[in-house]
């Protein structure tokens, strides 16, 4: 099952050469999901290849660098006849900023939009096998992260002690693993727990967007198989990070750190760096011991199950 994240934009407010502002395009299997549209969006699903096959698009807060690219896309998207709805979640009390934004191209999509307004603690999407939650950010406006959390999976399934049990191979192997008890032809009934084990965790998917480090985020990617964090400035511009509520990258392995984050992610990276983000990394690895990456446009993370 595909879980895998594209960066579509790393650059902090300000775009540079290299790098776009933000946006991240999520895959979980079929479905796809914008977390963020900066300025350029649409251009980078075309040079990167994502597809624009988006249901759902995730906005952190509304400033200029995270939405907007939002207007181009929407265009785009009815230029090409598309007629699937979209759904746009943003920080509550912002409803009316993103609409207006839409509307400010002056032309009505030929497809159904909803503006969802979402606060911390909200499941915003919620799937068979799946959910998308908004946790509390502290930017200078307001601000949410959001979480892509994965269901259980079922525990696996011990084909060699059905057998030795008498269980036929067939329909009741099934059932078994659906957590049916069976009857064999004698009259015994072998349970699930017998021959199933304990249910193995899904995969979790965390992106803060633009913030101070905060206890929600670490409480909401504990265990995380990857978390995308605010990084836009070295541990050295600490007093900037601060002034800006924004986070260090030595602050982002922290939050790692207490997480027991599998892989951390540094993005939002402020455009006095240039090409020089390798101080980022040691900054985050001070404090973070996991795999620790700077995201560069056009990076796609794939995300395994945590075995």
């Amino acid at each position: 099952m595909t879980l895998s994240a594209t960066f579509l934009g790393t650059s902090g407010a300000v775009p540079t050469v290299d790098r776009n502002p933000s946006s991240i395009y999520v895959r979980r299997e079929g479905d796809a999901f914008l977390f963020d549209a900066g300025e350029g969006t649409q251009r980078q699903m075309m040079r990167y290849g994502t597809g624009f096959d988006v249901e759902a698009v995730f906005l952190t807060h509304v400033h200029g660098d995270h939405v907007l690219g939002l207007p181009g896309l929407v265009q785009t998207w009815g230029f090409h006849d598309r007629e699937a709805p979209l759904d746009v979640y943003t920080p509550r009390g912002t409803g009316d900023e993103v609409r207006d934004l839409i509307s400010a191209v002056g032309a009505t999509p030929p497809y159904r939009l909803d503006v969802h307004e979402v606060g911390p603690g909200e499941t915003v999407l919620d799937r068979e096998e799946y959910g998308v939650e908004a946790f509390n950010t502290q930017h200078r406006t307001q601000s949410v992260g959001y979480a892509l959390v994965e269901d259980d999976r079922k525990g696996r399934f011990d084909r060699e002690r059905a057998e030795d049990l008498g269980v036929p191979v067939g329909p009741k192997f099934s059932k078994l693993h659906e957590g049916e008890p069976v009857e064999l032809e004698d009259g015994t009934v072998v349970r699930p727990e017998e021959v199933v084990g304990d249910p193995r965790p899904g995969r979790k998917l965390v992106y803060t967007g633009d913030t101070r480090p905060t206890d929600a985020t670490v409480a909401i990617a504990e265990d995380a198989d990857l978390l995308i964090h605010d990084a836009t400035f070295t541990d050295a511009d600490g007093d900037r990070a601060t002034q800006t509520a924004h986070s260090t990258a030595g602050e982002a392995g922290e939050v790692a750190r207490r997480a027991g984050a599998r892989r951390l992610a540094l993005t939002h990276v402020s455009s006095r760096y240039g090409g020089n983000v390798g101080q980022l990394k040691t900054d985050a690895n001070a404090e973070y011991t996991g795999h620790t990456l700077v995201a560069h446009d056009g990076l796609t993370v794939d995300v395994p199950y945590p075995e």
